[in-house]
């Protein structure tokens, strides 16, 4: 038996011709390190993580089909083999939605420029990127006291620009009177979304794509789907205000937190847009960040 195992890893590895040279090893120290960054960046903390496990059970029965030939279990092992083979032609079907969502990350403007060559540095504090939070406070203070629905997407790379096209150009400095005014159920783009860049609202009345997520509660209406939905596509983080419960929330990197005091917000917003608080320290850092292990 385990001579049967040794001639089948050593065929299946013949082609790459193996030597332990600082050639090779450097290659497998490149392959090793790039897995790890992309586990890192793209799938730890995500719905994503599952499906990679997935693959990877799937990777060891078909091994297992491979080794149960091997020993004469004919039977269990063409078996085995057909039932992954049937799987692996499923999943293009089954995990349609996280291909199409992955397509469209990597579609994105300033994808390779964003990921690879970020050097993560944050803006300056100014006193315009104050005043884009302060800003936001107020509105949201009275979105949720009068349970007005919001969806306010922070733009923050080149990766929303396709979406902030296809609303209502406003081009408008940010305030809070101005949100009030789009989000007031009474005029045409409060069903939309709000597009933010800086200190500026881009457009509004914009259409996101829709999380298809099927764990997500049924509590969870279009704007909470619509912005999970762009946050699996995107950098962008979107803020939302119930219009059931006036409850607030911040929607990033397909993960969804509900907030209880404007004080947690406030210093979530600030840490999302990139400004630096005087007062605050290393344990202030927001929900998001805290997920992915920063």
């Amino acid at each position: 038996m385990l001579k049967s195992l040794y001639s089948f890893v050593r065929n299946i590895l013949s082609p790459i011709h193996i030597s332990l040279n600082w050639v090779n090893v450097l290659q497998i120290l490149s392959i090793a390190i790039l897995i790890f960054f992309v586990y890192k960046k793209f799938i730890q903390n995500t719905q994503s993580e599952k499906f990679i496990k997935g693959l990877f059970i799937l990777f060891l029965a078909w091994i297992l089909s491979e080794v149960l030939i091997l020993i004469n279990l004919q039977i269990f092992g063409v078996f085995l083999k057909m039932l992954v083979s049937l799987v692996a032609l499923s999943l293009i079907v089954i995990f349609q939605p996280e291909l199409r969502r992955f397509l469209g990350y990597l579609g994105q403007p300033g994808f390779i420029t964003k990921t690879f060559f970020s050097c993560g540095t944050r803006k300056q504090q100014s006193i315009q990127d104050v005043d884009v939070v302060k800003e936001l406070i107020e509105a949201v203070k009275y979105l949720t006291k009068t349970k007005t629905g919001a969806l306010i997407v922070l733009k923050k790379s080149l990766s929303s620009l396709v979406y902030s096209e296809v609303g209502t150009v406003l081009n408008a400095r940010i305030s809070t009177e101005l949100i009030l005014t789009i989000f007031h159920p009474n005029t045409p783009l409060h069903d939309g979304a709000m597009i933010v860049e800086g200190n500026k609202i881009l457009s509004a009345g914009v259409l996101l794509p829709l999380t298809e997520d099927p764990q997500l509660s049924w509590k969870y209406g279009t704007r909470h789907r619509a912005a999970l939905g762009m946050s699996e596509v995107s950098d962008a983080a979107c803020l939302v205000v119930s219009e059931e419960t006036g409850d607030v929330s911040i929607c990033m990197d397909g993960m969804l937190k509900k907030y209880e005091d404007l004080v947690t917000l406030k210093n979530d917003l600030n840490s999302i847009l990139g400004i630096k608080q005087p007062d605050a320290e290393n344990n202030n850092k927001n929900f998001f960040d805290k997920l992915k292990g920063a």
